[in-house]
């Protein structure tokens, strides 16, 4: 392009007359202003559609729930668990106090019978075939020998724990219950025995042959069940010479003491 005298001279360098040496330029690409000069919008700027977060509300709902469930759980779990250490201490501390309770009478029990121990001995007359007898020490005995004839019986002895109870008559049928009494009476055995016949026949009297351990030879009768009108226990009848000797526990509270001390301990002279 010329002006004038001045001109200046301007090469556009058309495509194909490029500089070899350099690679060809990308022609650049349009630049839209916007309309009043502002930036063109950015998509990542723009603002993003909001939906309702279900997922999140869910699994919020859920986590609560959980926790509500484990903390009611964990209380009641808590609570089973005190009340089982509640009833087991109980019933711990119970069986604590029915062990000490059966090891307090199994000591009283063991103490008692010690307290026995040493047996006392009683010796009859001799007239009377000398009967020998022993007692636990802690009973008390009282003897009337060759007394009225009310009574029947030429020894009459009664033992009994402590004190040996009163009695207005020397009769079975009106003297209390004792742990002991031994007699020897006037009578022949056949004719003592038929006293307990009608006792036998109403099934209130059970009768069996029996010898004392330390009489074998001397055979008698043992009878247990009711032995008067007031009166239910165990008696042990056995001839002596021309009389009879008589034996026996009024009450089945002492039949131990009768069976374990009393008559593997009687003798006499036949």
């Amino acid at each position: 392009m010329q002006t004038g005298a001045d001109s200046i001279t301007i090469n556009v360098m058309q495509p194909n007359n490029q500089n070899p040496y350099y690679p060809p330029r990308q022609p650049d690409a349009p630049v839209v202003q916007p309309v009043g000069g502002s930036a063109p919008p950015s998509f990542n700027n723009l603002p993003k559609s909001r939906g309702r977060p279900w997922g999140w509300i869910i699994s919020t709902i859920l986590l609560v729930v959980f926790l509500i469930g484990a903390l009611v759980f964990a209380f009641w779990a808590f609570g089973e668990r005190q009340d089982y250490k509640n009833r087991s201490d109980k019933k711990a501390a119970a069986a604590v106090e029915v062990a000490k309770k059966q090891q307090s009478e199994v000591d009283n029990k063991r103490f008692a019978e010690e307290l026995k121990n040493p047996l006392k001995t009683y010796v009859g007359p001799d007239a009377y075939g000398r009967v020998a007898i022993e007692y636990p020490k802690t009973w008390s005995g009282y003897v009337v020998t060759n007394p009225t004839a009310s009574s029947g019986a030429l020894v009459d002895a009664s033992f009994h724990p402590d004190v040996v109870p009163g009695t207005a008559s020397n009769s079975s049928e009106n003297r209390p219950a004792l742990a002991l009494h031994v007699q020897v009476v006037n009578d022949t055995y056949d004719t003592y025995v038929k006293k307990y016949d009608n006792y036998i026949k109403q099934g209130a009297l059970k009768a069996e042959p029996y010898a004392l351990p330390k009489m074998p030879n001397q055979v008698g009768t043992k009878f247990t069940g009711k032995i008067s009108n007031q009166l239910n226990g165990t008696e042990v009848v056995i001839p002596l010479r021309d009389k009879t000797l008589i034996i026996g526990t009024d009450t089945d509270q002492f039949l131990p003491d009768f069976n374990t001390y009393i008559l593997p301990n009687v003798s006499f002279v036949p």
